[in-house]
């Protein structure tokens, strides 16, 4: 099983069907949090329809599209990063994250996300990744920039949520850049790390 631990007691892993009755859970505790930055077929009510994004998102994988990684802090599922889009004919794929209130500000979802990327662009060999996110969702955009992406332009009324147009941002960072970002990210680290 794939693993990768994104703290002392935190792991990215796969989120499967089987994490229906977990996800529902989740979900319960993230809904209205999560709510004005996600779409709405993402944020179900019930176990029935947690189970029904999971499968959907199992189709896409099987299909070589979108995925879904949760992100267990203590052993509980406190959120995750997913593939929302994933062509690796065209070349593109967009990612998205998710968090419920008792997991952020602990540092899970930048490398969550590096590690999208690094998969996708360094070992699939595609050649953007993409971010979007609601004009007012700070976090989020945040998260774009840690990562090394550049900001391209809003999109004027994108955005639909409970009835009200807003604008969305999009963000994207090419294979090269991203090559370049990680190789000044170990640069710094070396040197912070070089005896003085």
């Amino acid at each position: 099983m794939f693993r990768l631990d994104l703290g002392p007691t935190a792991q990215l892993r796969p989120l499967e069907i089987w994490h229906a009755e977990e996800f529902a859970a989740h979900l319960d505790r993230a809904r209205e949090h999560i709510r004005p930055w996600v779409g709405p077929s993402f944020v179900t009510e019930t176990v029935e329809g947690a189970a029904a994004t999971l499968s959907r998102y199992a189709t896409s994988a099987a299909a070589d599209g979108g995925r879904l990684y949760g992100i267990w802090v203590d052993g509980v599922l406190r959120g995750g990063v997913m593939f929302v889009s994933f062509s690796a004919a065209a070349g593109v794929c967009e990612i998205g994250c998710w968090l419920e209130p008792a997991a952020e500000g602990k540092g899970l979802i930048t490398p969550a996300v590096a590690a999208l990327l690094d998969w996708a662009l360094l070992e699939r060999g595609l050649n953007r990744a993409e971010w979007r996110c609601r004009a007012d969702n700070v976090r989020s955009a945040a998260v774009a920039q840690r990562v090394g992406m550049r900001f391209e332009g809003t999109l004027r009324g994108a955005w639909l949520n409970g009835g009200v147009f807003h604008d969305k941002q999009s963000w994207a960072i090419l294979r090269e850049e991203h090559l370049a970002f990680r190789s000044g990210q170990a640069k710094a680290k070396a040197e912070a790390e070089a005896p003085g």
